[in-house]
């Protein structure tokens, strides 16, 4: 059976559940749009539900790739006058509220703003046969993380011209480089990454059990 990381428990909670949180209590965010797989639906219902997530204003089918994932979500935005959209991976379930908040001030500044951080190993090149072929010199290269901030008009333009050329992109700053816009970078500190498998799932507890101690000292 494979690894359902969206819905993985993590701290007692669905990992969903936290990456939701982090919107759900961020004083900047005033609507939120969660985006699943159909037969979810219900399942994703019932946890906004039951936590009393209450930002929360749909939960919309997903499509078979990420763009459609995504252009879903936009569509399904309610909120009139929106200026901006975050866009964030359900398995990054370490969010804070103040990451969140720090993305949309530099956005706000560029017209898009996306979470990252540079790269500090060593990277190579390797063939299919996962032989090293050449070096890739590491200067200037960031991994890019979410949220991925974006003017409302700005994003539906790009989301509008992908879905009109039927393009593939692996993220929304690559949407927005297509029509010719630079992303602004916000470099990224704290612990931010991606529950990919399950080792990952004690360090993410760790980290939470450490913000908690030190929300209670304060």
């Amino acid at each position: 059976m494979g690894f359902d990381k969206i819905f993985a428990m993590l701290h007692g909670k669905p990992v969903l559940y936290w990456s939701i949180a982090g919107f759900q209590e961020c004083a900047d965010i005033h609507e939120i749009i969660v985006v699943t797989r159909a037969e979810k639906l219900d399942e994703v219902k019932k946890l906004v539900a039951a936590e009393k997530l209450t930002k929360v204003s749909a939960v919309v089918e997903g499509g078979a790739e990420r763009h459609l994932s995504v252009w879903n979500g936009l569509r399904a935005i309610h909120a009139e006058g929106s200026q901006f959209v975050a866009i964030h991976d359900a398995a990054r379930p370490l969010i804070t509220p103040k990451l969140i908040s720090a993305c949309i001030a530099l956005a706000k500044k560029n017209g898009s703003a996306c979470c990252a951080s540079p790269i500090p190993d060593t990277v190579k090149r390797a063939s299919h046969e996962n032989l090293v072929t050449e070096d890739v010199e590491r200067q200037n290269l960031w991994a890019m993380q979410t949220p991925q901030i974006f003017s409302s008009a700005l994003i539906m333009q790009a989301y509008a011209s992908l879905m009109a050329r039927n393009e593939l992109v692996t993220d929304e700053v690559s949407a927005i480089q297509k029509i010719g816009k630079r992303v602004a970078l916000l470099e990224n500190d704290d612990y931010n990454f991606k529950i990919t498998f399950p080792r990952d799932l004690p360090l993410a507890e760790q980290v939470i059990d450490i913000r908690n101690g030190q929300e209670k000292k304060r």
